[in-house]
């Protein structure tokens, strides 16, 4: 994108964009704006470019027999914990195509984290864009896809599975501005 450009490259190097602090942003800022008249604006939108990002979560709770299965390898569609990955960030891209009313928006980034827990496993998506909206449904929808597909590829081994606790936890950006749940 045009707003990601070499003005914003020396101030933040390597470091990838959704985990740049408030406190490099405001130090960057305020030395871009003091450069010349005109930058604040300039400067206001190469911000809302970098800080446009959403994580949410959720979990698939199963049997220990369904998680010794995706240890041991021995599920017969393949790996559920890849094919979760893909189906969250595969979701993630079409998420105007399934949630009325939600429009299309260009993600420069989405991944998709699976950690096994006790009793599942905990599913974690970040998106990110340099659109100047958020990304919240594009996260939440990462989960969600992430979930059914565990479930899809589980579900001879356990149909008890209960996927739950999709919810926004943190977000920048946007409309809304900025989110973090306690």
């Amino acid at each position: 994108s045009w707003l990601l450009d070499a003005r914003l490259l020396p101030a933040f190097g390597e470091k990838r964009l959704d985990r740049i602090t408030s406190a490099e942003v405001r130090r960057w800022f305020d030395d871009f704006s003091r450069t010349a008249p005109g930058n604040a604006n300039v400067a206001l939108k190469l911000l809302r470019a970098i800080l446009n990002f959403a994580v949410a979560r959720g979990r698939i709770g199963m049997i220990a027999h369904a998680r010794q299965l995706i240890r041991d390898g021995r599920i017969s569609k393949g790996d559920p914990l890849q094919a979760a990955r893909i189906a969250g960030i595969m979701a993630a891209k079409r998420t105007a195509e399934l949630i009325p009313l939600c429009h299309p928006i260009p993600l420069t980034h989405v991944e998709v984290d699976l950690r096994s827990l006790d009793d599942g496993y905990e599913i974690e998506a970040r998106a990110s864009t340099t659109a100047p909206t958020g990304v919240e449904m594009e996260a939440l929808t990462a989960v969600s896809a992430a979930a059914l597909t565990v479930y899809d590829m589980l579900k001879a081994a356990d149909r008890s599975m209960v996927i739950g606790g999709i919810r926004l936890v943190e977000k920048a950006g946007g409309r809304s501005g900025t989110y973090r749940a306690e």
